[in-house]
């Protein structure tokens, strides 16, 4: 299939399937809670398959895969903490590719297919269409192949996963199609979305009750051994221990790289340097339409193709610039960038193409090409002939490369000789036989950082799952890797009264003043219905009153903060007042004083939109619903199966790939 996209035509040559992970990310959908672990038993995947899913599979390496790339598009710039994120993203990149897997099984298990011209169409029109040609140009072969590479990805695999996409929007279609708005339902949505009031209100604030708080020692220990057992072992445990910091910045810097190492790189390398055979070309295309399946090709509508483009041929070779006839007359989507194709490379157009641009010089034009697309103009503005990069041309990247190399390994070895001297000969004597000075810390906990380390959750996790009175260890991290012994632990501890006094005050307040706030909101609630007087019971309580502007449901108010915190207050009629708000910490009753209306031009204006984003709410809610169904009927019937022993390497070890 992918031979027959690449001879779509010029403009329709590569396919970027391994993009649906950001894609699906608009989609992105739990199913439900249990996990890909729920689903075990007899006949479970065999080794390196993660899971089966109707005639589906989840292969360990898309696992490995699909994890890679969220972390590149999560940390772009890579680096130490993101390999450290692995075994997260493992895990999530299995349990996303096991729904995706069981969308796409159930909509094979009901008879939909994607063709090849709708995987064409998908690529050229759909989402991945800016990507493919920005601004209506090609983005060129090489980009191509560096995104392939970005990706990890084979051509195959991009197909698949991009007619795996096209699928699952068919099956959601079809399970959305029931989905109904009533003329009704967009009213009063419109309505509640639109409406505006304007209120009085009292605010009792929880700050202003803290303030008469004064707790006496008896009050605070009560609460104290009331709520002993969310102190128990709230102070964390501790470990004390020496490290040495290999430093890779270090090592960097007393590394060098040699001709011979340069040479030996480029020697086992070649393939990468190697340049295919190329032409950078421009094209006008006239169209010729496509018959209707079954039908003749229209023979009247073909020959006024030709005429039209013998007539655009002779302007050409009267003179006239390329790029503007392209402009005018194309009917490629590369006509706004003047025909421009870029470098394409061979096997990667239409046959007729292909061999008519092979065969012209650099600065030649062709005569009228025929091809399934219409008729071509081609003109080749250079050519590159198939040749292998010097060392000289490639010599400072084949540079950089090797130095990251031999820096790596060289701090890695030097890690690797101090730990087995400190366990050998004791740690201090080997840091300075090595010239390192060992750094002694004092008792820590988790979430300290430590002199010359930055926070590191995979260091803190090795020293304190460290055994007590084990040799040292080693431990990889941004800077290079630190070899350290664990010296003494202090298990976690729970604080007796004295030892978190504050801490137990504060505690004590906060809840207390939460419900003397709730009860003196609701004694002014009551005061002021009871008297149909707001402003009266706020005075009694001393309660500061104040009156809103003309406010929307999406809008801010000072005290309340947004209203979706007050929303009750849209559903009193004029005069009325509120039930007991909370609204940002504070207490507030409000009067209502005004209800404006939205009108019917205002309605008139948004009810599209309105009815669309209420359509697509509804599309989501049957969707998720069927979804969740789903997981469960193939959990039930067994047609999902998952190796968990797979699962446990992958999300131990982060997806990295075995040997």
């Amino acid at each position: 299939m992918i031979r027959q996209l690449q001879n779509a035509g010029p403009t329709v040559k590569i396919v970027l399937g391994a993009l649906l992970v950001l894609i699906c990310a608009s989609m992105a959908i739990t199913l439900i809670p249990g996990g890909v672990g729920s689903s075990l038993g007899i006949g479970a995947p065999p080794a390196g398959v993660l899971a089966t899913i109707g005639d589906q599979t989840v292969t360990v390496p898309e696992v490995q895969r699909e994890a890679r790339a969220m972390i590149r598009q999560q940390f772009p710039r890579g680096g130490p903490q993101a390999s450290m994120l692995l075994p997260y993203f493992a895990s999530q990149a299995a349990q996303q590719l096991i729904n995706e897997k069981a969308l796409v099984a159930e909509a094979h298990r009901m008879g939909l297919r994607v063709s090849d011209d709708e995987l064409r169409e998908e690529l050229q029109h759909g989402q991945l269409g800016s990507m493919l040609f920005p601004d209506g140009k090609f983005v060129g072969q090489e980009e191509y192949e560096n995104f392939v590479q970005r990706n990890d990805m084979t051509v195959p695999q991009f197909e698949a996963l991009e007619k795996d996409f096209v699928i699952v929007r068919k099956l959601r279609a079809l399970v959305s199609t029931s989905a109904f708005v009533g003329d009704t339902e967009v009213r009063d949505e419109f309505n509640r979305r639109n409406t505006k009031v304007k209120f009085e209100y009292a605010v009792i604030t929880q700050a202003d009750i803290l303030k008469g708080l004064h707790p006496a020692d008896e009050e605070l220990r009560a609460f104290y051994e009331r709520n002993k057992a969310t102190y128990n072992n709230s102070i964390p445990e501790k470990r004390q221990i020496k490290y040495v910091v290999v430093d890779s910045a270090k090592m960097a810097g007393a590394t060098t790289v040699t001709d011979q190492d340069l040479q030996a790189y480029y020697d086992q390398h070649r393939e990468e340097y190697r340049v295919p055979e190329q032409v950078k070309v421009s094209h006008i295309l006239i169209k010729t339409p496509l018959p209707a399946p079954g039908a003749k090709e229209d023979e009247k509508a073909v020959a006024d193709a030709r005429a039209k483009a013998e007539g655009v041929l002779k302007e050409v070779k009267a003179g006239g610039d390329f790029a503007k006839l392209a402009e005018k007359y194309s009917d490629d989507t590369t006509a706004k960038s003047g025909g421009e194709l870029g470098w394409i490379g061979r096997g990667r157009t239409v046959p007729e193409f292909e061999k008519a641009a092979y065969s012209l010089g650099k600065g030649q034009t062709s005569d009228v090409v025929k091809s399934s697309y219409g008729f071509h103009i081609i003109h080749v503005e250079d050519k590159q002939e198939a040749h292998l990069k010097l060392l000289a041309e490639v010599k400072s990247e084949i540079e950089e490369k090797v130095k990251q190399q031999k820096t790596a390994h060289a701090t890695e070895t030097a890690a690797n000789a101090l730990l087995s001297q400190a366990r050998t000969d004791g740690f201090d004597k080997a840091a300075a036989a090595k010239g390192q000075s060992a750094v002694a810390t004092e008792f820590f906990s988790r979430t300290d950082s430590l002199p010359g380390l930055a926070a590191n959750p995979q260091f803190m996790d090795a020293v304190f799952n460290e055994a007590d009175k084990a040799p040292p260890d080693v431990v990889q991290v941004p800077q290079g890797y630190v070899v350290f012994q664990l010296l003494s632990v202090k298990p976690p501890a729970t604080p007796t009264f004295e030892e978190i006094r504050s801490r137990v005050e504060s505690e004590f307040k906060n809840e207390r003043a939460g419900f003397l706030l709730q009860q003196k909101t609701q004694e002014l609630s009551d005061r002021a219905k009871s008297g149909h007087d707001l402003k009266k019971a706020a005075k009694d309580l001393r309660a500061a009153v104040k009156t809103s502007d003309l406010v929307s449901p999406d809008g801010q108010v000072p005290d309340i903060g947004s209203m979706a915190s007050a929303s009750a207050i849209f559903s009193l009629k004029p005069g009325e007042i509120s039930a007991p708000i909370t609204a940002g910490g504070n207490g507030v009753v409000a009067q209502l004083l005004e209800k404006q209306a939205p009108t019917d031009q205002e309605f008139a204006a948004k009810k599209d939109g309105i009815r669309q984003s209420l359509l697509e709410a509804k599309q989501n809610d049957l969707f998720g619903l069927f979804v969740t169904n789903l997981r469960k009927d193939m959990e039930k019937s067994n047609r999902l199966k998952v190796n968990q022993e797979e699962m446990k390497n992958l999300t131990r070890q982060g997806g990295q790939e075995g040997s």
